[in-house]
């Protein structure tokens, strides 16, 4: 049996947070949220980290993570860049933005070599979800199966106060993902949830399950990936357009519906935590700090 992979999607650019927020220091000891992810992958039984990093950021990745975890976990770096596409394909005129997380974990095709749970680099999950992907991930492979499957939480649960986040909102039936819909632009209003569907408000029940993108797939998932990816660029008009993305809970969501892909479900019950505006930090910090009072982490968690 391979072992289960750790992959971190680590190449955003941070345009709501300003500046460089995967490897902002979190806590007092100086630690960021990655260091949490990878400290619970470990406790869980992870070896190897794949980081997906743009080029440019290598060196600081490399000061900041690889270098003083190196006696933890084998970390390996990616890169997602705007040239790397399908056979055939090019960047078109006035595109600087990346293509998104579909095309960011299909460019680690050419790395990771057997079933792996990807992450955002600048979420929370809690050592629950970490648990439940890797004894997932194993029992993949003990069934020779290719089944994938998502740690779900609360949406209510992952907003902040400080503007709008874009969520894959799931349906689930017998345990298992049904149906995903990214909903863009959803904040609290008044008390309720509401999201923009184009110039038009509509309500999101607070108690939904969202994706935060965290998937356990197989490395069968680079060839449907390659093909949703190709699809975008040859019907998603115009894609000069920086908001223009292709991302991963549509392409699997779109997988689901032709029937070639299954998603078993999983809710995880600790509290998700995450960084999307500057203003976001000093509740997250002080949501980490408390769970190390808790005793859930020491209070440096590399020795």
């Amino acid at each position: 049996m391979k072992e289960p992979i750790l992959v971190i999607m680590a190449a955003g650019m941070g345009s709501r947070y300003g500046g460089l927020k995967q490897i902002d220091p979190i806590t007092i000891e100086g630690e960021i949220i990655i260091d949490f992810s990878i400290y619970d992958a470990i406790k869980a039984g992870f070896k190897k980290a794949v980081l997906i990093i743009k080029g440019e950021h290598e060196q600081d990745f490399r000061d900041v993570i690889g270098n003083r975890l190196s006696d933890f976990i084998e970390v390996e770096y990616v890169h997602q860049e705007l040239h790397i596409l399908p056979k055939g394909y090019a960047v078109p005129e006035g595109r600087t933005k990346p293509w998104g997380t579909t095309h960011a974990i299909w460019c680690c095709k050419n790395v990771v070599d057997a079933p792996f749970v990807v992450l955002n680099a600048d979420d929370y999950y809690g050592p629950e979800a970490f648990v439940h992907m890797y004894k997932h991930l194993c029992e993949v492979q003990e069934s020779n199966q290719s089944e994938y499957a998502m740690v779900g939480y609360i949406l209510n649960n992952t907003l902040t106060d400080n503007g709008h986040v874009t969520r894959g909102v799931c349906q689930i039936e017998e345990g298992y993902l049904a149906e995903i819909v990214e909903r863009k632009q959803i904040e609290r209003q008044d008390g309720v949830v509401r999201y923009l569907d184009g110039e038009e408000w509509r309500d999101v029940a607070a108690d939904s399950l969202v994706s935060m993108n965290m998937w356990a797939l197989t490395p069968e998932v680079f060839t449907q990936l390659e093909e949703d990816i190709v699809d975008f660029l040859e019907h998603e008009v115009p894609l000069d357009v920086e908001k223009s993305e292709c991302l991963i809970p549509t392409t699997i969501g779109e997988l689901i519906e032709k029937g070639e892909a299954k998603v078993k479900m999983y809710a995880s019950h600790d509290t998700w935590q995450g960084v999307t505006y500057k203003e976001d930090k000093p509740g997250v910090m002080a949501a980490l700090a408390q769970l190390k009072e808790e005793g859930l982490y020491p209070q440096r968690l590399w020795r």
